[in-house]
């Protein structure tokens, strides 16, 4: 086997840049996903507006179900990492083949509890009458990829923490390509509209599925996906290490669903479908934020973990260091374009004026603290590639409560079209006490009581 990168010998510098930006780019690809079939969706004839808003409010659900492949991708891959910095291949094996049937088993569970209660969900998530019927359409076949959306998206972590992060950047590119190629196949040539955005969408996260298990299963990879050895105390350990990533996305969705419930109920019957055609958009350019910046942090875990099997915190610590800062600078980029193109992305969407001057305003006040949120990212990331469980999922719920209580508090106060204040105040909240965090418990987590 050859590796891409060696965690052993590889310059740390090198090593966080070579493994972050494949990461990064594969996330920052994987937003086409929604960002595509918005656009597109957004402009079908006569129905645009009311079908984005029916995918903005599917759009938590469908986060929702890629938590679940975070939960058990991003909870082995640091324990397989450790394992292999420990030189134990076996045990690493075993962490592969009991991740792949956690995937398995959560993807059937969850497309039949979704079938069995959708109606419900969109209801209480915000679908209104007039849009109920195209978040009900794109949904009800969103979910019939429900396995190959996990299996893509969670086995493709063993694929990057093994040093093959050009293999799992392909694999997010081979979908979003498929499906910024079918989309307006199916959307406007067979003329299926929010449903052929929906079954565009299931091709591609196939066209990966396959991807992903055709490489895992080959002669490449040192770990490869066998079957046998299921180990309940290691599922359990893997899925207490993923919690943290887990809660973290599925909390982004929760609080998506909140604030759509909340502009449903402070807006008026037709300001709040505005809102929420508004929020959709918001969303999506956050989307371009957040995703490579947990690709920055969360391709990079596999360096903290190897590195902390084999007992070299001081190549941990450097790590760290150029991970924040790279983190910082995507984030400040992002704020530039933020304040100077969010309009030129708004029109991507819609042409109606009112949306567009309503969204730009919304997204430069979600993004007034997002600078300092890459150091908040790196923190959770970090301890949670060390195995620190604990202290990861403390500090992703304290972001998560700041910005809910926040969330709840201004609309009541200010109105509804400030509630997007919530997130600068819990950007800066939770990345001073993250700060905190780090010098009080690193050198405990590390074993070198020394401070960053």
């Amino acid at each position: 086997m050859k590796l891409e990168n060696n965690l052993d010998t590889d310059r740390i510098r090198e090593l966080v840049w070579k493994l972050a930006f494949p990461s990064m780019l594969a996330q920052f690809v994987s937003v086409l996903y929604s960002i595509v079939d918005r656009m597109y969706i957004g402009n079908i004839p006569e129905i645009g507006g009311q079908a984005l808003a029916a995918v903005g409010v599917c759009g938590p659900v469908v986060t929702l179900i890629t938590s679940f492949a975070s939960w058990v991708g991003i909870g082995g891959a640091p324990i397989m990492s450790i394992r292999l910095g420990q030189k134990n291949e076996k045990a690493a094996q075993k962490v592969v083949a009991n991740c792949f049937v956690l995937l398995a088993v959560m993807a059937a569970v969850l497309m039949t509890v979704m079938y069995l209660f959708k109606n419900q969900l969109l209801t209480v998530f915000g679908a209104g009458p007039a849009i109920f019927p195209y978040a009900d359409e794109y949904l009800t076949w969103y979910l019939s990829g429900t396995a190959f959306a996990l299996l893509s998206t969670g086995m493709n972590q063993f694929i990057i923490c093994q040093g093959f992060a050009k293999v799992g950047m392909m694999t997010v590119l081979l979908g979003a390509v498929s499906n910024i190629i079918l989309d307006p196949v199916f959307i406007f040539v067979l003329d299926l509209g929010v449903k052929g955005a929906a079954i565009a969408t299931v091709l591609s996260q196939l066209a990966s599925c396959v991807y992903v298990l055709f490489f895992l299963l080959g002669k490449r990879p040192l770990v490869r996906i066998t079957f046998g050895g299921y180990q309940k105390e290691l599922m359990a350990r893997v899925l207490v290490l993923g919690l943290s990533p887990f809660l973290i996305t599925a909390s982004d969705s929760g609080l998506i669903i909140i604030m759509n419930m909340l502009i449903r109920h402070y807006g008026s019957y037709e300001m709040g479908d505005v809102l929420l055609t508004c929020n959709t958009i918001v969303q999506s350019f956050m989307l371009m934020i957040t995703m490579p910046l947990g690709g920055i942090t969360g391709g990079t875990q596999t360096i903290l973990g190897y590195n902390y099997g084999a007992g070299r915190p001081d190549r941990i610590r450097k790590a760290q260091k150029h991970i924040i800062g790279l983190g910082m600078v995507f984030t400040a980029v992002m704020f530039v374009i933020a304040m100077t193109l969010s309009a030129q992305f708004a029109e991507i969407f819609t042409n109606d004026r009112f949306f567009i001057e309503t969204s730009v305003r919304a997204i430069r006040i979600s993004v007034l603290a997002i600078v300092p949120l890459a150091i908040q990212y790196e923190v959770v990331d970090g301890f949670t590639g060390m195995g620190a469980a604990a202290l990861a999922i403390s500090q992703s719920m304290f972001r998560k409560a700041v910005y809910l209580a926040a969330m709840l508090i201004l609309p009541a106060l200010a109105g509804i079209e400030n509630v997007f204040y919530a997130e600068p105040a819990a950007d800066v909240i939770a990345s001073a006490v993250a700060v905190g965090v780090y010098f009080v418990f690193s050198g405990r987590v590390l074993g070198d009581g020394k401070r960053f």
